[in-house]
């Protein structure tokens, strides 16, 4: 497959890859596969050995608990992995305006994680699975507050991810070791969300450390925490909207259906965003490039939106085709024989590879660099809430098979609105 560029070269899916492994770019991208590395594959080790030791049931547990924690993550983090990534790479040169971002972000994750705190007493209140086993619930808050306090965003604003990498992937990989040594039957689930819990505040502590050491520390005051707050409110809801159809399908399956059901579906999921991270590093590590692009070289920027397109729509074909081909045979090794309706499920989960990877180049890197952050969060608040309503019909009629299938129609029509808006403002160059 190969296209013409605006500066006259030759775009091919070898050309974009072999770019990949020269400079400043292969080592942050290698630097983001670490981290995704820790954040996804270090977890599928320990599938097999969590999936037959819990049990389907209490691994549907640990699945309601994780899908929880990860959507709480999430106001905590307030979307700061793409506005804070695209502050700090536009004023990489400026030590004073970076501490005050490092500063208002702070503040505002401190505010952020007592909102998290309040909702999670309600939820255990109202909540009968989670009222029936607090020590999930809160283990998971813990595990959620040290998560979205990550300063990893403020590392790849500035490019320069190797060491802050290496200390997550080491920390996932503690906690992967004590998770092996201390869960040994289906009432320990909430120790996997405590163990991680641990080693993500450790990490962030030191990450925390690293950044105040470069620009120096500043105490938040509110015309910071402000600032802050109003400069990633659009992404923070596009982001809380993304995750109606990924975080949080496990824990709004949970409401309809049995643990066990919750199991089936989250084995598959885990498997299939397994093989999207995957892909993250490469939409990642070009947003803070196409964001200083955009301002300082806008036919670079085109010509690079045109090439990461095409390598993602070839990746996003070639990831649908080895699901389906694999789904059999990786239920039965992760996850084994008493998973089986899994099986389905990833076939049907499979689906949304493409549109994932094609929005991920669209949305993520384009239309944040283009600073579209109200556009963004007008698809993916409709698409999130496309996601929730056909969870509520599906599931009660189809079951798990029913939120899959939701699923996968919110994730065409989100990749599709993208385009739609991208050829409205007159930002589509293919």
């Amino acid at each position: 497959m190969a296209a013409r560029d605006p500066l006259g070269g030759s775009v091919s899916i070898t050309g974009q890859l072999s770019r990949l492994l020269r400079g400043r770019t292969a080592q942050n991208l290698l630097a983001l596969y670490g981290v995704q590395f820790a954040n996804y594959l270090l977890p599928l080790v320990m599938l097999p050995y969590l999936a037959r030791v819990l049990g389907p049931d209490g691994f549907g547990m640990l699945a309601i608990g994780q899908s929880l924690a990860q959507y709480l993550s999430l106001v905590v983090e307030y979307g700061y992995s793409l506005s804070g990534t695209r502050e700090v790479a536009q004023h990489r040169n400026d030590p004073n305006r970076l501490a005050r971002i490092l500063s208002g972000v702070l503040g505002a994750r401190l505010f952020l994680s007592l909102i998290v705190v309040l909702i999670a007493f309600s939820l255990g209140m109202w909540v009968p699975v989670l009222r029936e086993h607090p020590l999930l619930l809160w283990s998971g808050v813990f595990w959620a507050i040290a998560l979205g306090f990550s300063p990893i965003w403020y590392f790849q604003g500035r490019e320069r991810l190797r060491l802050v990498a290496i200390l997550e992937v080491l920390a996932k990989a503690l906690g992967v070791i004590f998770i092996f040594l201390v869960v040994r039957e289906p009432a320990d689930a909430y120790k996997v969300l405590l163990v991680q819990g641990w080693f993500a505040a450790l990490a962030s502590a030191i990450a925390w450390r690293w950044a105040w050491q470069e620009v120096g520390f500043l105490w938040p005051d509110f015309s910071m925490i402000t600032t802050s707050v109003h400069a990633g409110w659009r992404i923070f809801f596009a982001t809380a909207f993304i995750s109606f159809y990924t975080s949080a399908n496990s824990f709004i399956l949970g409401l309809f259906v049995p643990p066990q059901q919750v199991g089936f579906f989250a084995g598959a999921d885990k498997l299939i965003r397994a093989f999207l991270s995957l892909l993250q590093p490469l939409i990642r590590v070009y947003l803070p490039k196409f964001s200083h692009l955009v301002e300082h070289d806008p036919l670079a920027a085109r010509s690079l939106f045109k090439r990461n397109t095409l390598l993602l729509l070839f990746l996003g074909v070639g990831g649908t085709i080895a699901v389906w081909v694999s789904a059999p045979f990786a239920v039965k090794l992760f996850l084994g024989h008493a998973y089986e309706p899994s099986v389905e499920i990833m076939y049907v989960l499979g689906l949304i590879i493409l549109p994932v990877s094609l929005a991920s180049v669209w949305g993520t890197q384009w239309m944040i660099a283009n600073k579209l952050d109200r556009e963004l969060t007008k698809v993916y608040i409709a698409a999130g809430l496309i996601n929730l309503i056909l969870a509520l019909v599906l599931i009660p009629r189809m079951g798990s098979m029913g939120l899959a299938a939701g699923v996968v129609v919110a994730e065409v029509l989100g990749a599709s609105a993208m385009w739609l808006v991208l050829i409205r403002r007159r930002l589509w160059f293919m």
